[in-house]
C-alpha cells in the first residue's frame, strides 16, 4: 500500500479514531463525530481526549493522546486553533496517518493565519502525517461508518450508503447536494468538506474516491483548483472504469481581472481556463446546485445515451410542443424517425394522433392499455431513438400508472437506453422512480437532465490526457516591440506580413521601395507603446516615398515625445483580407496556454465573440470552436462574400497553441489583432501583434 492510499484508508476506514477536544453534548463540533460514530455502525475503536472527563458519550476518555497507549489511525481535532498546533504536533510525534482539522482562524483570516497554516502543515508533515482543513467540517464514509464530521445534516437527513461521492471544499457547498440526494432516496458513500484545503486538498480527495470501483458518480465543489494535476488523474481514473464527474467551479479570479496589457488575457480570464480543461478531462461543469444533481439518476444507470437523439412522447399534445422547444434550447437534437418507424407508429397511434416526433398518443391512452408498450416496442427498432422523454401532465382514476412505470422500465433495461418521465403529480412520479425510472417534476427539468447526460457522455468520449514538451525559454522580458513579436511569430508558424524595422526616413524609402512600392504601412514601432492607434502612430494606404517619409517623420518625432530612447518605425505591406480576427494566447499558471479566436478588429472587446481553446489541439477542435462564433456562417460564404479561409485559421491557431505550450513558462500572452483571414484556399495574415514575455 502506498502512503497516500494509507493515508486515505486511515480516514475512510481507520481501525481506530481519536478524537481531540471530545464533547459529552452531541451537538457540540468535539461531540458530534463521536455521536455519529457509534450511531452511523462504526465498528473500530474511540478514543475520546478530554482531560475534564473520565467518560463520554458511552466510551473511555483519555486526558491526552499519549495516555490512549497506541497511535490512532485518525484524529479529529476539535479544539481551538490557538491550541491546534500542538495536538498536531503531538499526533504527528504519537504516528498517526491522517488528522482532520476543524478549526478555524487560518489562512482564510490573512496572511498571519495564513503563516500559522503553513506552519501545521510542515509540523505534520515532516512526521508523515496528513492534514485535511483546518476550517475543514470533515470527511465522511457512510459505508465504513467513519464520520470524521461536525455537519448538523446528518441528525436532520439520515446517511444511507450508496454510489456517490461527494467533495467540496465548503462544508455547507457539501450537505446541500446530500440532503437533494438522500431525499430523493439516493445514497452517498462518502462525504469530503476539505476546508482551507492546505494539505489534503478537494482534488486529492476527488482522486481518493475515484478508485472506489463502487463509485459511479462524483460530485465536487471547488473555489479553486489546487492541484489540476491530481483532478486529471481522478477523472481518468473514473473514465476508465465508465464513473462521471460533475463538478462547480464557483468564484472569480484575480488573474483574469489582472490581465493588463494583454487584451486576450482580459477577453479569456481565468474562467474559461478553468471551462476547457474541466472539458478536456470530462468533467461536466455544472452552473448551480440544481445541475449538479439534476441529471444523477441518468448516471447511476447502466444506460448510454449513443449521439443522444431523443424521442419525446406524451398523451398531451401540449407538453410535446413545449419539450421540443426546450430541447432546442438545449441543443438536445430529436429523433428523426425512420419510415418503417413512422407506419408502425401510424398503426399504434388512433388517427388524431401524431405519429412524428415528438408522439401524441392523445387520451386515447387511457382506454388503451397495449398502446405504451406496442408504441415502446416500436421504438426499441428504431437505431436512431436513442433516448425517450414521457410526459405525464395528468393521471388519475383510469390510467394504469403502474403499467405505465413498468412498461418504461422494461424499455429501457432490454433497450440501455435512457428513458425519463415529467409528471407533476409526486404520486406519479413515485411509481415511476419505484420502478427505477428517473422522474422529474417538468419536461424542463426531464429535458435539460438528457441533453446534459448526452452532452456530458460526448465530453467524456473525447477526453484527453496529452502529454506536454519539455519547456523552453525565450529571450527577452515584458512586452515586446511589434517586429520582435512578428519574427516570434513567424518562428511558431504564424504567417506574417512582410515587414521592414527602420530607425530613420532613408531607411523608411528603401524600405518601402524594397517591398515593391506597393501600398504600405507605417507604424511606431516600441514596446512602451504597444496601443499606438491612440498616439496617432498608424499610416494606412501609402503608396509614394514622400507620404512614406513624411509619416516616418511623424512617428519618429510622436516616439520621441513619448520618452522612447530609440524609436523606430515598422514600413509593412498593406494586407487587405475578407475578414478581421484575433488570435491571442493566455498562459495560466495552473493550466497552461489558453488560445483565443475571434472576430478581429476595433470592436474585438465590444462584441466579445470569441472562443477559446487550452492547447494543445488540434485543427479539427479548432473547426469545431469556431463552429460555435456568431460569424461562423462566414466561414461557408454569406450572401456575396466567399468562403473564410478556415482551414488556414485552424493551422495558425493550431501552430500557436503548440508554440505556447513549448514556452508555457517565458511567456504571459500573445495578441494577434488583426489577423486577416483571406478567402478559402488564399491563406492568413498577422498583420498586427504584441507579445508579453516573463523573462528569466
Amino acid at each position: 500500500m502506498t502512503e497516500i492510499s494509507a493515508t486515505f484508508g486511515a480516514l475512510f476506514s481507520p481501525a481506530s479514531v481519536a478524537v481531540i477536544g471530545a464533547s459529552d453534548n452531541p451537538n457540540k463540533v468535539g461531540g458530534r463525530p463521536i455521536h455519529y460514530l457509534r450511531t452511523f455502525g462504526y465498528t473500530g475503536e474511540v478514543f475520546p481526549v478530554n482531560p475534564g472527563r473520565e467518560v463520554i458519550q458511552g466510551y473511555r476518555a483519555y486526558p491526552d493522546l499519549g495516555a490512549i497507549g497506541k497511535a490512532p489511525d485518525a484524529v479529529v481535532i476539535a479544539v481551538s486553533g490557538d491550541a491546534t498546533l500542538e495536538q498536531v504536533r503531538q499526533c504527528g510525534a504519537a504516528g498517526v496517518k491522517a488528522a482532520v482539522i476543524m478549526a478555524s482562524g487560518f489562512a482564510e483570516t490573512g496572511e498571519t493565519g495564513r503563516r500559522r497554516q503553513q506552519e501545521l502543515v510542515a509540523v505534520a508533515n515532516d512526521s508523515g502525517m496528513r492534514l485535511v482543513g483546518p476550517n475543514a467540517q470533515g470527511t465522511a464514509n457512510f459505508a465504513s461508518g467513519a464520520v470524521l464530521n461536525f455537519s448538523t445534516m446528518f441528525m436532520e437527513v439520515a446517511p444511507r450508503d450508496g454510489p456517490i461521492a461527494i467533495i467540496s471544499q465548503s462544508g455547507a457547498a457539501s450537505v446541500m447536494p446530500y440532503a437533494l440526494l438522500r431525499q430523493a432516496g439516493h445514497g452517498v458513500r462518502y462525504l469530503v468538506a476539505t476546508g482551507n484545503d492546505a494539505d489534503l486538498d478537494a482534488c486529492a480527495m476527488t482522486a481518493a474516491v475515484a478508485a472506489d470501483p463502487e463509485v459511479r458518480l462524483i460530485l465536487v465543489y471547488l473555489e479553486s483548483v489546487s492541484d489540476p494535476a491530481q483532478l486529471a488523474r481522478a477523472a481518468a481514473v473514473a473514465r476508465a472504469r465508465g464513473a462521471s464527474i460533475v463538478a462547480i467551479k464557483a468564484g472569480n479570479s484575480e488573474r483574469g481581472a489582472r490581465a493588463a496589457a494583454s487584451h486576450t488575457g482580459a477577453l479569456v480570464g481565468n474562467d474559461a481556463a478553468i471551462d476547457a480543461f474541466l472539458a478536456r478531462h470530462g468533467i461536466w461543469r455544472a452552473r448551480d446546485i440544481g445541475e449538479l444533481v439534476r441529471a444523477v439518476p441518468l448516471y447511476l444507470q447502466h444506460c448510454t445515451p449513443g449521439q443522444g437523439r431523443t424521442v419525446v412522447m406524451s398523451h398531451s399534445g401540449a407538453v410535446g410542443v413545449m419539450a421540443a422547444d426546450l430541447a432546442e434550447r438545449h441543443e438536445l437534437p430529436l429523433t428523426e424517425l425512420q419510415p418503417a418507424t413512422l407506419r408502425e407508429l401510424g398503426a399504434i397511434l388512433p388517427a388524431f394522433g401524431t405519429a412524428s416526433n415528438p408522439l401524441d398518443m392523445t387520451a386515447a391512452l387511457l382506454g388503451k392499455g397495449d398502446m405504451f408498450p406496442r408504441v415502446l416496442q416500436a421504438l426499441g427498432a428504431d437505431p436512431q431513438a436513442d433516448m425517450v422523454m414521457v410526459g405525464i401532465p395528468v393521471a388519475g382514476p383510469g390510467y394504469d400508472v403502474e403499467a405505465l412505470a413498468r412498461d418504461a422500465a422494461t424499455f429501457s433495461a432490454q433497450q440501455a437506453r435512457p428513458l425519463v418521465a415529467s409528471a407533476p403529480q409526486q404520486s406519479v412520479r413515485e411509481v415511476f422512480v419505484r420502478h427505477g425510472v428517473p422522474a422529474f417534476v417538468t419536461e424542463a427539468d426531464a429535458i435539460a437532465a438528457l441533453a446534459q447526460y448526452a452532452a456530458h457522455h460526448r465530453l467524456a468520449e473525447a477526453a484527453t490526457t496529452p502529454a506536454w514538451p519539455e519547456a523552453r525559454q525565450l529571450d527577452g522580458s515584458g512586452l515586446q516591440d511589434e517586429a520582435r513579436s512578428l519574427a516570434l511569430l513567424a518562428a511558431a508558424g504564424v504567417p506574417t506580413v512582410p515587414y521592414r524595422l527602420c530607425d530613420s526616413v532613408d531607411a523608411a524609402v528603401t524600405a518601402f521601395d524594397a517591398l515593391g512600392g506597393v501600398p504600405v504601412v507605417v507604424k511606431g514601432c516600441a514596446a512602451e507603446v504597444p496601443h499606438k492607434s491612440e498616439h496617432g502612430l498608424v499610416h494606412l494606404r501609402l503608396t509614394d516615398a514622400a507620404s512614406v517619409a513624411r509619416a516616418t517623420q511623424d512617428c519618429l518625432d510622436t516616439l520621441q515625445r513619448l520618452g522612447v530612447a530609440s524609436p523606430r518605425v515598422i514600413v509593412a505591406t498593406m494586407v487587405k483580407g475578407r475578414h478581421e480576427f484575433a488570435l491571442g494566447v493566455s498562459v495560466d499558471p495552473a493550466f497552461g496556454p489558453l488560445v483565443m479566436i475571434g472576430e478581429g478588429g476595433t470592436l474585438l472587446e465590444l462584441r466579445k465573440d470569441v472562443v477559446t481553446l487550452l492547447a494543445p489541439f488540434t485543427a479539427d477542435d479548432v473547426k469545431a470552436a469556431c463552429a460555435r462564433l456568431r460569424l461562423a456562417p462566414l466561414f461557408g460564404g454569406y450572401r456575396d462574400i466567399p468562403a473564410l479561409d478556415l482551414e488556414a485559421l485552424a493551422s495558425s491557431a493550431v501552430a500557436l497553441g503548440d508554440w505556447a505550450l513549448r514556452h508555457r513558462t517565458a511567456l504571459v500572452s500573445v495578441d494577434i489583432n488583426p489577423l486577416m483571414v483571406m478567402a478559402a484556399g488564399a491563406g492568413v495574415v498577422a498583420v498586427d501583434a504584441v507579445v508579453e514575455l516573463k523573462g528569466n
